[in-house]
């Protein structure tokens, strides 16, 4: 069979089955299976398949036939222009959060000394990467509850040539030690469970059925995390302290309220490349 009737024949199948982007996930798989780059796909798609590679592909189709993520299949993700090994112990990367990277290293642009920062609920450690590999003189802490997401962190550390980071588990600032409580940072950052409990049945089974129920449960209002973090977050905080926290696009004016009454200052909502907020950020005095 050819790479282009393989592809038409599985694109109608995914899409059959609910898949979003069928024929994108369908042309991922295929060149993950040792089918052709889609670079060159248009010079050898009449050109049959090897039935090795055929086998190849079909098992993976009918992961996603499945509903089990992409990028687990595939076993990685981009994010910021890095690539990151994925597995069910964590999140699968997102576009969207690429915004809450941005949005750090545009506030810290302006900062010349070491900087000390602070990922926490790192997961898969996309974000605390990407932040130290692009900021190579600051210092990164990663934190998660989960030991499986902390190992996959380390790995990914490893695979992009990034070691301005440490990896401490536990609940928060409770992963920290006493010393690197007293020091401080100059950066919070995370994005953390934030659906609401009673909302997870109904997310798409990608999410709902094979990513880490722990990453995404928010508590009843989806907003548990964001309590403790406004109030606990001050005192891990250097003056002039930056808080960046991913949200849901409803959770704006919910996540505001809690870090005004907290005292925060200059508090700031940032949109998505759509249009929908993604991300607050808050100064401490």
């Amino acid at each position: 069979m050819t790479a282009q009737a393989l592809l038409k024949k599985a694109a109608a199948r995914l899409e059959e089955a609910g898949v979003p982007d069928a024929g994108w996930d369908a042309a991922a798989l295929l060149e993950a299976a040792g089918g052709p780059d889609r670079t060159y796909y248009p010079l050898v798609k009449c050109d049959p398949m090897p039935e090795e590679t055929v086998g190849r592909f079909e098992a993976m189709l009918s992961r996603r036939l499945s509903r089990e993520p992409l990028q687990q299949i595939i076993g990685e993700a981009w994010f910021y222009g890095r690539l990151f090994r994925v597995s069910p112990a964590v999140l699968c990367p997102r576009s969207d959060t690429e915004i809450l990277a941005e949005t750090v290293l545009r506030c810290l642009a302006d900062r010349k000394e070491s900087l000390r920062l602070l990922d926490l609920c790192t997961g898969s450690g996309c974000l605390g990467i990407t932040l130290a590999a692009e900021l190579p003189a600051a210092q990164v802490w990663m934190t998660d509850l989960s030991g499986e997401a902390l190992s996959l962190a380390q790995e990914n550390a490893a695979g992009n040539a990034v070691r301005n980071v440490c990896f401490r588990q536990g609940d928060l600032f409770g992963a920290l030690s006493a010393q690197e409580k007293a020091a401080g940072f100059d950066g919070i950052i995370c994005n953390p469970p934030y659906i609401p409990a009673e909302e997870i049945d109904a997310l798409m089974p990608e999410v709902r059925d094979h990513e880490p129920r722990m990453a995404l449960d928010g508590g009843p209002d989806g907003l548990a995390f964001y309590r403790r973090l406004a109030k606990e977050a001050p005192s891990y905080l250097r003056p002039g302290g930056l808080l960046a926290l991913e949200i849901g696009c409803e959770q704006a004016e919910a996540v505001t309220k809690l870090l005004e009454d907290a005292g925060w200052q200059r508090i700031r909502v940032i949109r998505d490349l759509a249009g929908l907020d993604r991300a607050v950020t808050a100064e401490r005095e």
